[in-house]
């Protein structure tokens, strides 16, 4: 199942562009889930003080992503992005979560998870935990992570991780999967389209 999804991941983003032109991708802007399948479940420490489960989201797009803090490029364009696709929405933003996997369990605390996520939006929350937590999160959800020396001196490292988000529908099921790079009009849209449903 778990290598399913994997592999399932790289085969989204693979033929999402050869598939364009069929009818039922082309509302969507990011690779589809077709069909689509249960989101992983996981239960993670999280930023907001309690345990962050997928689950207790139903109802709600849950727009999922994984990254880190102390991310120097990647993680705050993907984030902002996000930040803007909250405002373009206007209210019907208030039906769609953000979830924040850390990647970087040995400096991403939960208090240091909130402070970051509070400066693109207080509503988004984070998901940290152990090493071995978010390794298990990582291999459901097909995301590779490896650590690396840091260009910048003050970092120390960095986790080169991968950098596209998953959209989740109300009902938790995978349904799109956007690479990183897409602009917030089209995160926005896709997200608009799963509200509507």
């Amino acid at each position: 199942m778990n290598r399913a999804l994997a592999t399932a991941t790289f085969l989204v983003l693979s033929c999402a562009a050869a598939a364009a032109g069929a009818a039922e991708s082309a509302a969507f802007r990011a690779g589809v889930f077709d069909p689509p399948r249960a989101a992983p479940e996981f239960e993670l420490p999280g930023s907001n003080g309690s345990a962050v489960k997928l689950s207790q989201y139903r109802g709600k797009v849950i727009a999922l992503a994984f990254g880190f803090t102390h991310c120097p490029r990647i993680c705050p364009v993907t984030l902002a992005n996000l930040s803007r696709v909250f405002e373009k929405l206007g209210p019907a933003a208030s039906d769609v979560q953000v979830v924040f996997v850390s990647v970087d369990p040995e400096r991403d605390t939960p208090q240091r998870m909130r402070e970051y996520l509070s400066f693109f939006n207080p509503t988004f929350v984070g998901a940290t935990g152990t090493p071995q937590q978010l390794k298990a999160v990582r291999r459901d959800f097909g995301i590779s992570a490896d650590k690396a020396i840091s260009q910048f001196e003050n970092l120390g490292y960095e986790v080169h991780h991968s950098s596209f988000v998953y959209l989740i529908d109300r009902e938790g099921k995978l349904r799109l999967l956007m690479p990183f790079g897409k602009s917030a009009d089209d995160l926005a849209h896709d997200i608009a389209l799963l509200l509507k449903e």
